[in-house]
């Protein structure tokens, strides 16, 4: 049950009897209809040319992405999006699609984005629109009233169990090794989350090339299971 309260900037939904942990691990568990399984976020591409092949190189490249890649960079794109006045986010979101590294990231932020605003919309009535994934995450906090460094931890958590579950499915890794590298970036995901923290969109930036440009060649590789 919701009720819903104007503002002068945006509109406010009170949840009602929903806890915010409860919240938000329903938006960002694997189950919610976003379509995350169908993105490896350039990972089919290096695991295909022999870049990964364990737990210790995903671990090295995974703490690269969060802490000097599109997992900052994302939280960054969602704390503006929460901050933001109503007549500011077309502007935070067309940010954020341009940027999107190649045209398969431009692929996953909006197609994730615009599945998980639909849903969202659909349940609890927040009329997001159309927008790229962090974008609608951190928008559709906003309005729901959940807290924002609770929202950033939590997304930024998911997305690397995200990685982490397209990896145990092409290297293979085995689920238990997935599961516990999953918990030794906990502690990352949980720093980078809190250092995000009153950011805004002059703080974009990305320093892990190799994974951008491995998104480029996964546009054109043969044979592939994922989107990206």
């Amino acid at each position: 049950m919701v009720t819903t309260t104007a503002t002068s900037t945006v509109p406010k939904i009170t949840l009602m009897n929903t806890d915010a942990v409860l919240t938000l691990t329903q938006w960002l568990s694997p189950g919610f209809p976003v379509g995350a399984f169908a993105y490896s976020h350039g990972l089919e591409r290096v695991i295909d040319a022999g870049g990964i092949t364990s737990v210790t190189t995903l671990e090295h490249w995974l703490r690269d992405i969060i802490e000097h890649g599109s997992g900052r960079s994302d939280l960054v794109l969602l704390r503006a999006a929460y901050d933001a006045d109503n007549k500011d986010v077309a502007g935070i979101d067309a940010l954020a699609e341009a940027f999107a590294a190649s045209s398969g990231r431009l692929i996953e932020t909006c197609d994730q984005g615009a599945a998980f605003a639909r849903t969202v919309d659909a349940v609890w009535d927040t009329r997001l629109g159309t927008l790229t994934y962090p974008v609608a995450v951190g928008r559709a906090a906003r309005v729901c009233g959940l807290p924002q460094d609770l929202t950033a931890a939590m997304y930024l958590h998911a997305f690397a169990a995200n990685l982490i579950s397209a990896a145990v499915r092409l290297v293979p890794l085995g689920q238990t090794g997935g599961q516990d590298l999953l918990a030794r970036l906990a502690p990352l995901t949980t720093s980078v989350a809190e250092a995000t923290a009153g950011s805004t969109p002059d703080d974009l930036t990305s320093a892990c090339f190799a994974a951008d440009i491995a998104s480029m060649q996964h546009e054109t590789q043969y044979s592939k299971v994922f989107r990206t």
